[in-house]
């Protein structure tokens, strides 16, 4: 393995605008690297060799010719395959749209250009990011480099994969109910779910419009704070985007890294600290608490009594916004067409053409959204589960009143083996159990890794105030300066 694979971002951007290396040199490593192992790990849908160099060799360019370079210039990133990359294929992971090519980029690709990082290419995920394992993806599940043989997490195993394989420094996820933040803590990589709407949904495939959240991957917190910083911001052409500037992200991971937490009041959400999570978790999770004690933080218990209704208020909130928004998934306008022979009428033709692009779990997601939505039966379920939404904000509301950030672990177990939960949703849907309610509130919550439970890795979440995604930066690079980063075994 080259060295230049085992960088952090911010070295590689530091070594190429130095002129100490050159961001083709890092980009062709990269590209051997996953040449060398995504036979292995499948973290990538497709590899843009050939725009990969052409971008790298443009940054070359610009450095020699004396322009100034952004402090991520040169670094390669992994895109999760749900953005709109223009002339790359998109395919969310699904069959409905296999070898589609947008026209355009969305707002976060188009952000990343201009930054001057380096697209290697698309990464694996959960179907229309419906999932939590990566094995609903119609290409093939995604492996975990800790062990082959279990899942990385989902709805965006590959790009977390594929940092942990170290195919890539950096990597883009879309967080709806857990989406970066699991994974990144089984994969021992740092993720982070930025304020809704502090990154453009612009270009953003849709699964659920009120909870999708786009955000960082990185194997260091500073990397993926500098990531956030690149790709964060006001959109106009996002309706949801808030038109507020990006929390100085950066700079609360560099004071972080110092280790002083003296004056910040943490609270432990009661509800999820012991119930449902495996005791290694527990275990890594407590010797965190303790680091965080240690760094001078105050920890006190705090209860968030609606948090235990989070997992189903999502799974009828989720499925019925899922239910509106595939809907454009018709064989009409793009993609997959089936059934068209000219005989059929065109509800045939949809009927046909849904039938073969969507997979089973995108299936029952929208038959659940489908029923919670339908006349009768809106207000039993749809509508409560609204209410439910509004009980969790308050809890958020009330425990951020009293503490600066909330922690829990990320998620109740790390990595189970690949198809051991597949023909049980209810054991899948929760290994989103700590994550749900961050999406419900719309705040910002990052996993860091914690520990190791039995040789695998643990994350630790931390949640902030909306619009106060600079606080869990600092307490999750504090995290990190006690414990350091986890390496898995060389593949």
């Amino acid at each position: 393995m080259s060295d230049l694979t085992r960088l952090t971002a911010a070295e590689i951007a530091g070594l190429v605008a130095a002129g100490e290396t050159s961001a083709t040199e890092v980009t062709q490593a990269h590209l051997d690297r996953i040449a060398a192992v995504d036979d292995r790990v499948h973290a990538f849908l497709h590899v843009d060799t050939e725009g990969a160099l052409d971008a790298a060799r443009a940054v070359d360019a610009r450095r020699a010719a004396g322009e100034p370079l952004g402090p991520l210039a040169g670094v390669p990133v992994a895109v999760k395959d749900v953005l709109a990359t223009k002339g790359v294929p998109t395919t969310v992971g699904s069959k409905i749209l296999e070898g589609w090519r947008p026209p355009y980029d969305a707002t976060i690709v188009q952000r990343l250009r201009a930054a001057g990082t380096v697209m290697l290419g698309k990464t694996n995920m959960d179907e229309f990011a419906m999932g939590s394992s990566t094995e609903y993806s119609a290409y093939g599940p995604t492996r975990n480099p800790w062990d082959l043989e279990r899942i990385p997490g989902g709805s965006g195993g590959g790009s977390a994969a594929a940092l942990a394989a170290y195919e890539a420094p950096l990597a883009i996820g879309s967080d709806t109910g857990g989406s970066i933040r699991q994974p990144g803590a089984v994969t021992g990589t740092v993720g982070a779910k930025p304020t809704y709407g502090g990154t453009s949904r612009y270009g953003l495939v849709a699964f659920s419009s009120s909870l999708d959240t786009p955000g960082p991957c990185a194997r260091t917190v500073l990397d993926a704070a500098l990531l956030h910083e690149v790709m964060g911001g006001h959109d106009p052409r996002d309706s949801t985007s808030i038109p507020a500037p990006v929390p100085d992200v950066v700079a609360a991971a560099r004071l972080g890294a110092t280790g002083d937490l003296t004056g910040v009041k943490l609270g432990i959400v009661t509800e999820f600290s012991g119930e449902g999570a495996e005791p290694g978790v527990l275990a890594a999770f407590r010797e965190s608490v303790d680091a965080l004690t240690k760094m001078g933080a105050e920890i006190v218990e705090i209860s968030c009594p609606h948090f235990s209704y989070a997992l189903p208020a999502y799974y009828l909130i989720a499925p019925s916004e899922a239910s509106s928004n595939l809907a454009r998934f018709d064989g009409v306008r793009f993609g997959l067409r089936v059934g068209d022979d000219g005989e059929r009428s065109l509800e045939e033709v949809m009927s046909l053409t849904r039938e073969a692009g969507f997979g089973p779990e995108v299936k029952r997601r929208i038959m659940l959204g489908t029923y919670a939505l339908s006349s009768g039966y809106y207000d039993a379920y749809y509508g409560q589960a609204q209410k439910v939404r509004t009980l969790i904000t308050r809890d958020f509301t009330s425990a951020f009143e009293q503490v600066d950030a909330l922690i829990s672990p990320t998620t109740p177990f790390t990595a189970f083996p690949l198809g051991s939960r597949t023909a049980d949703p209810y054991q899948m849907y929760l290994a989103d159990l700590f994550t749900i309610p961050t999406n419900l509130y719309g705040g910002p919550g990052i996993s860091v890794p914690c520990g190791l439970s039995d040789g695998l890795p643990v994350g630790l979440q931390v949640m902030a105030p909306t619009l106060a995604d600079d606080r869990m930066y600092r307490v999750a690079a504090a995290l990190e300066s006690a414990l350091g980063t986890f390496t898995p075994p060389a593949l």
